[in-house]
């Protein structure tokens, strides 16, 4: 089997590409790389590709399906979500400085979630002879990926047809090679409208496939086991393990053999919240005393091993000052400077720059080996995995009286809103493709498997994101016939509403619970903070923060678009009815929305 992200291989090597003109070229090579989708806001400037897409037959695989976005945020969103999940990039084509410049921030988005991106532009023409008058002007930017090179991992403007097999070959395998990222390729829209005289022989695209991420150092590895299967209380935290779901049964594997406790803090899936050994809503418990820490793809660690407060102070932290650091990690080999997407830096006595996966395959045969020969180690393990075991009944017991002191409380909570929901999905293949909160769904759902938390919130933090990630998570899920669920924030909605156009459109089967408490809440608690301690008067804590007067009716705005819209339920005891005839619309393979007036947290 060919490893993930590999190109299709041509059988016999070389072949004679299809093409007549520049963008064909374009094309041809994206059914190469098994592309599926190129999402899109159409523009003058890519109207060569957009073309070919839509024309061109390059007789060797089917082109790339176009998806349509009323915004190129929208669109480069649509384009994330469906790379969380599958692992594979989408095009995104955007039209000129302008598309460039709406898409922006969810490139950064993108970078900061190291997500593979293929977007593509269109600029120019570069040749002032050539130019429309004035609208081709300001559509042409010397060069145009300066405006996004600090936050990708390469960009290019090939300067002729001849040059354009090279760069995206280039530009897949910059992309795909760990850590992954978006790309940025400009093209000129007279070389897209370039007539090609003679066919063009295409390289073997599987032979530019890119190459296996690296395996951890034997020394280190050995480092590592003889601290984790020693340690009195070792901890494991993970974020982005679930990149390479290979890594997934060595990780649960690894924290039952020295029966360690997890911390599953990624915007992804990596160890079932029921398991007795999870304790991802107690991580302070967990880390109290740890002795060892095993990080696995932590972006920022210190952040995940501090108190988080609105005060900008010296954090607390929660981990011993003695304890020892272990981190299998390929981020250090992607930063740049412009963005401080890395976090604090914080003390690793063991760096081990590896594909996880791998490297969690090597430590679990050494970690046997080595309790194998300790004969008190299996009562040590025991007695911890019992302590961690009470721990995690403590966390849950904690959540099921959180739950029944609001149960009936108005406006809803959110622990009536995903209780009452669980019942109608538990029995069923179900998914989580969005969710702009602080991952409540972990709080009352049961997550045993990778897909059912395809697509969380953004690390990037730019709103606009949630709506647009959901459906291509969606996309990706739609063959598995999975129930497609997307929590989003009213304000967060508001920043991408058209996103229920899309979905709509190409009936890409999710259900929408808008969270609608009224405000941009994170930022009330931010005004309150600053009041209080500026000893000023808390009444004016709202202003410029609630989204009232007039209060938007986000079921009436799902319909304008062609969308099912139930709501808003502000009556908690209403509300398993209306989540049931929502549920039985996106069963029926067509999306819909549910408007909650909900509690502010």
């Amino acid at each position: 089997m060919e490893p993930s992200g590999t190109p299709m291989r041509h059988e016999g090597g070389e072949r004679i590409s299809a093409a007549e003109y520049g963008s064909d070229l374009v094309v041809d090579l994206l059914t190469d790389l098994g592309i599926r989708y190129v999402v899109l806001n159409p523009g003058a400037s890519t109207r060569g590709i957009h073309d070919s897409l839509v024309n061109f037959d390059p007789k060797l695989l089917p082109v790339p399906e176009t998806l349509l976005a009323c915004h190129e945020e929208i669109a480069t969103a649509i384009a994330h979500g469906y790379a969380r999940v599958t692992g594979q990039p989408m095009a995104v084509l955007l039209h000129n400085v302008v598309g460039l410049q709406h898409a922006a921030m969810a490139i950064y988005n993108a970078w900061c979630d190291r997500i593979p991106l293929l977007v593509l532009g269109g600029t120019g023409p570069t040749d002032t002879t050539l130019r429309r008058p004035m609208i081709d002007w300001v559509h042409t930017a010397l060069v145009q990926g300066n405006q996004v090179r600090d936050y990708v991992k390469w960009d290019d403007q090939p300067a002729s047809v001849a040059a354009v097999p090279e760069s995206l070959l280039r530009a897949y395998r910059i992309a795909m090679t760990e850590p992954r990222g978006p790309v940025y390729i400009c093209y000129d829209a007279v070389l897209q409208e370039e007539a090609i005289p003679n066919p063009l022989t295409l390289r073997d695209a599987g032979r530019f496939a890119p190459p296996p991420a690296p395996a951890a150092n034997p020394t280190l590895l050995d480092w590592a086991a003889g601290l984790l299967t020693s340690a009195r209380w070792p901890v494991i935290l993970t974020e982005d393990t679930s990149r390479n779901r290979a890594a997934l049964p060595a990780l649960q594997e690894l924290a039952e053999l020295i029966q360690a406790p997890v911390l599953d803090h990624g915007a992804r899936f990596a160890f079932p919240n029921t398991h007795p050994l999870d304790l991802t809503l107690a991580t302070e418990a967990a880390l109290r005393n740890a002795d060892v820490l095993l990080a696995l793809d932590v972006m920022d660690l210190n952040g995940w091993v501090s108190g988080v407060s609105r005060e900008r102070t010296s954090p607390r932290r929660l981990l011993p000052p003695n304890a020892n650091v272990i981190h299998i990690t390929m981020g250090d080999l992607l930063q740049h400077s412009w963005s401080a997407d890395w976090g604090e830096l914080h003390p690793v006595d063991v760096p081990i720059s590896a594909d996880s996966a791998l490297a969690l395959h090597e430590l679990v045969a050494r970690c046997r080996t080595l309790l194998a020969s300790d004969s008190e180690s299996a009562t040590r393990r025991a007695q911890r995995g019992l302590e961690v075991e009470r721990l995690h009944r403590e966390m849950a017991d904690g959540l099921r009286r959180q739950q029944e002191d609001n149960w009936d409380s108005r406006p809803i909570s959110l622990a009536r809103l995903y209780s009452e929901l669980w019942p109608l999905i538990e029995d069923q293949p179900w998914s989580l493709v969005g969710e702009s909160l602080t991952h409540p769904a972990r709080r009352y759902w049961e997550f045993t498997e990778p897909e059912q938390f395809a697509c969380g919130g953004t690390r990037g933090g730019g709103l606009g994101f949630v709506a647009g990630a959901a459906i291509g998570a969606a996309l990706a899920l739609k063959e598995q016939n999975r129930l497609c669920i997307c929590f989003i924030g009213d304000g967060e909605l508001l920043y991408t509403p058209s996103t229920l156009w899309s979905a709509t459109h190409h009936q890409v089967p999710v259900l929408y619970v808008v969270c609608n408490n009224r405000s941009y809440y994170q930022d009330e608690g931010h005004q309150e903070f600053v009041a209080r301690e500026r000893k000023r008067p808390l009444g004016n804590v709202g202003v410029g923060i609630h989204i009232t007067e007039p209060t938007p009716d986000f079921a009436l705005l799902a319909r304008t678009f062609g969308m099912d819209g139930f709501g808003p339920v502000d009556n908690p005891a209403a509300l398993r009815s209306v989540l049931e005839q929502a549920v039985a619309t996106v069963r029926s393979g067509r999306p819909a929305l549910v408007d909650v007036i909900t509690q502010p947290r």
